[in-house]
């Protein structure tokens, strides 16, 4: 049994003469694996001059209840086989604790941090005991109270760090079989992104014990709310065994989205049930699986946010608990000066060196084992650019890039890039090849800028923008995901379509907030961006948050006067993110407005104010219904998520062109309108008929006036309304809206119109003649126009401000080739349906 050492001791540690038994016979595939005799281990270490192997048991301490001593073993491995060392060592099974002790050149200047009295994770372990302590313990060398270094030459430290570090675990990676994935094409998938514990952590109807956990998400509570909203993929944030940064951890805080990975194969225990926890980590890595599988067998995908640009071992005077104790020069990017340095291209303090075989095959070996025998379906990659990166250069043709692609299991995953990070040349959105999709950034900042920051500006007198912007990213982006090289031209399918995300503002912030309010980081809110694009709508905070307000009544009256527009530009963005080409992703908890309260790098809180608030005031419920509604009417017309790019021009034979943009008068827009910030009145026409489905038309009022627009020439002169965002609720559109925001004493009249605007006298009178419609035909053209939810080409209708509307155009089944006899029929059967 080892003892504690004590801070005067000298290094203790000499290579145990114990050999392993028996040679590993594939030292190349790395980590423990089960054999028919036992267990063979394999572990990447180049410059150590010894690897040994220890096989822990644990052994309860009575002077430290939350510490835990081992009786350890210590075995020598094999090699080193081209800087591999390796040992089969029979008889030990599933649930055995290990580690390995790394001998080597001591000499930080150079990079070199080998250290026999620091136990290292096995950087391929399925399984951890638990995270690491913050102690000195886990510094290969010499550190102060302030765990900064001692002395200003590192000086080799003598403790052992077994008492503090996270160890690996043997499991059985294949205990059970998880279902079958659902591998949905691109232009069917709807992505939700949560993480595990802020998801469920409050969601009513589900046990406590589940509540927060992998299990909890598995619920069918949670699963039926997935498939109720819409959602075909759940994209979950990192769930790799996480080590917070010690700063964080100083300050009684801890990273609580998890981008701060300790091991890349070995799921988070923390977010598993505490019943499993008790068991073990065999029962962790189940619950994980078992999540998945169930999950799978509703139809749903489960995308993992995964960080492999940096570790949780932080920068040159970082904790030595794995890749820094057997090869830091193999696995992170250095300066090579004197001394030597990490590179820090992820502002997390180091940098993981993807020029080196060593750590490209780490992360291929990772995803693998994810996506082969956990069964995730895609991957998130945090801060792409990294892992496609030659020091300063980012690389198309990265071996990161290639092995992917090329892997038959990689290959068949959903690759998402989120394509920058802080290195030079760190922005690359749309440069990431075939078979990633990118988060785009710049479809995030246009609807913003279009639907908040423009009508700020305007508000205010200030400069707005014309509609080229929107239109180009609304159309998929072919500026980004459309070109010659094969490579690169992806489709819009490519383009991650999203408003908000877990960095940065709510939705619901986002029409609430002008300024962040990151207090409870304990930051003094220098943390976070300050670029937001957000509107307040002329009142800070407060009106969209809360099951209580405020008594003071001037609050109240802030209340009722700016929360429709605010809500009305939530819907906005909705409907834009419905009817843009690419595939939509949303963050859990926007579709029924849920705040953060302003914090928009939430990322070290882990409370109530991160997690999703599950008790909704009328106006969330009436917000989550017209998601629900929108997302329904996507997946029923394919021609609301188009899977190719509009050329301008009709195809396949059609008489309408693929995709065409017109003013308020239904003319076509001119090149100098383009960018003039007067024409924010406009109309967009997609032909359905590559679909096989109606024709679409989406008016967008970007102003603050109400203005008229008559819809543009198409295949048929009638279009149905389905969606007018000044509509509270999809489902009470008929009617005046009860709905309130819950303050007593005050409702609020939204308008709930779904019937066109009783239109002028000579205008009917002149479209009926124009039909041939007369006295004792038995129709009255200017009834059934004003009874129904249509506009007709010909008729102007009213828009209110900073709104947008969507119609399907009905096409006669059987067209006459006479206009007139044509729009008859569709008036006709919109009117008998």
């Amino acid at each position: 049994m080892t003892k504690k050492p004590q801070p005067e001791e000298g290094p203790t540690f000499t290579p145990t003469e114990d050999f392993a038994p028996e040679p590993k016979l594939d030292p190349h595939r790395l980590g423990a694996h089960l054999t028919d005799s036992g267990v063979a281990f394999s572990v990447y270490a180049r410059q150590a001059t010894a690897v040994e192997l220890c096989l822990l048991s644990p052994q309860d301490d009575p002077d430290d209840p939350d510490g835990v001593l081992y009786e350890e073993r210590r075995i020598r491995l094999l090699g080193p086989f081209r800087g591999i060392w390796h040992g089969n060592i029979p008889g030990i099974r599933p649930g055995q604790i290990y580690g390995y002790r790394c001998y080597g050149p001591w000499d930080p200047n150079a990079g070199l941090f080998y250290n026999p009295q620091k136990i290292l994770l096995d950087p391929y372990a399925k399984a951890i005991t638990k995270s690491p302590r913050l102690t000195p313990r886990l510094y290969a060398h010499q550190v102060n109270d302030k765990l900064e270094p001692a002395t200003r030459e590192l000086k080799l430290d003598p403790l052992d760090s077994l008492p503090d570090a996270a160890l690996g675990v043997v499991v059985n990676t294949q205990s059970f079989p998880v279902s079958d994935k659902p591998r949905r094409s691109w232009r069917d998938t709807v992505i939700y992104e949560a993480h595990v514990k802020g998801l469920t952590r409050t969601l009513s109807g589900i046990p406590p014990d589940l509540q927060g956990t992998y299990a909890g998400l598995a619920n069918p509570v949670t699963i039926q709310y997935l498939k109720d909203l819409g959602v075909t993929a759940i994209e979950l944030l990192p769930i790799h065994a996480k080590f917070s940064e010690p700063f964080l951890q100083e300050n009684g805080r801890t990273n609580y989205w998890g981008y701060s990975t300790l091991s890349y194969f070995a799921p988070e225990p923390s977010y598993a049930t505490e019943y499993a926890q008790r068991q073990g980590p065999q029962a962790v890595l189940d619950e994980v699986r078992g999540m998945v599988s169930l999950l799978h067998q509703a139809g749903i995908e489960v995308f993992l946010d995964v960080v492999y640009n940096h570790t949780a071992e932080g920068g040159t005077h970082g904790t030595s608990v794995s890749l820094r104790g057997l090869d830091p020069q193999r696995y992170y990017v250095w300066d090579h000066g004197s001394p030597n340095r990490m590179v820090d291209y992820t502002g997390c303090g180091n940098t993981v060196d993807f020029t080196s075989n060593e750590a490209v095959g780490l992360m291929l070996d990772s995803l693998r084992y994810w996506a082969g025998e956990v069964g995730i379906d895609g991957f998130r990659f945090d801060l792409g650019v990294t892992i496609g990166r030659n020091r300063e250069q980012f690389a198309v043709r990265h071996p990161s890039f290639v092995g992917m692609a090329t892997d038959p299991i990689l290959a068949g995953c959903k690759l998402i890039a989120e394509p920058w990070d802080m290195g030079p040349n760190g922005w690359q959105t749309g440069n990431f090849p075939s078979p990633f999709a990118d988060w785009n950034d710049r479809y995030r900042d246009a609807i913003r800028g279009f639907w908040l920051t423009d009508g700020a500006a305007q508000v205010h007198g200030r400069h707005a923008h014309g509609p080229h912007e929107l239109a180009t990213r609304i159309s998929g982006s072919a500026d980004f995901y459309s070109s010659i090289v094969p490579e690169l031209n992806r489709g819009p399918g490519a383009s991650i379509n999203f408003i908000a995300a877990h960095d940065g503002f709510t939705l619901a912030d986002l029409v609430t907030y002008n300024h962040k309010h990151n207090e409870a980081n304990g930051e003094n809110n220098h943390d976070g961006t300050n670029n937001n694009n957000s509107w307040n709508h002329e009142y800070e905070g407060h009106v969209l948050r809360g099951l209580q307000y405020s008594d003071d009544p001037k609050v109240l009256e802030e209340v009722v006067s700016i929360a429709p527009l605010r809500l009305r530009n939530l819907r906005n963005m909705w409907g834009t993110l419905a009817i843009s080409a690419g595939t939509p992703m949303f963050l859990a908890g926007d579709e029924f407005g849920n705040s953060q309260e302003g914090n928009n790098n939430a990322y070290c809180v882990d409370a109530p104010l991160s997690w999703l608030d599950w008790r909704w005031l009328p106006w969330q419920k009436a917000l989550h219904e017209t998601v629900q509604y929108l997302l329904r009417l996507r997946a029923d017309h394919p021609v609301m998520r188009p899977d190719s790019f509009a050329s301008g021009m009709p195809v396949q034979g059609d008489k309408l062109a693929d995709l065409s943009w017109y003013d308020r008068t239904g003319a076509a827009l001119t090149p100098g309108a383009w960018h003039d910030p007067r024409n924010r009145v406009v109309q967009m026409l997609r032909s359905g008929a590559p679909w096989g489905d109606v024709d679409l038309l989406v008016m967008i009022n970007g102003t603050m006036d109400q203005v008229e627009v008559n819809p543009p020439p198409a295949r048929s002169r009638v279009f149905r309304l389905v969606w007018d965002s000044t509509w509270p609720n999809p489902t009470n559109r008929s009617e005046e809206s009860p709905d309130s925001l819950g303050v007593p004493g005050y409702d609020l009249p939204f308008s709930a119109l779904t019937k066109g605007e009783k239109p002028p006298a000579e205008a009917v009178d002149r479209l009926a003649a124009e039909v041939g419609v007369t006295p004792g035909s038995g129709l009255r053209l200017a009834e059934v126009i004003s009874e129904l939810p249509v506009t007709v080409r010909g008729m102007t209708s009213k828009m209110e401000a900073m709104s947008m509307r969507i119609f399907f155009a009905e096409v006669p089944e059987n067209p006459s080739g006479n206009a007139k006899i044509d729009l008859l029929n569709v008036l006709k059967r919109v009117q008998g349906e």
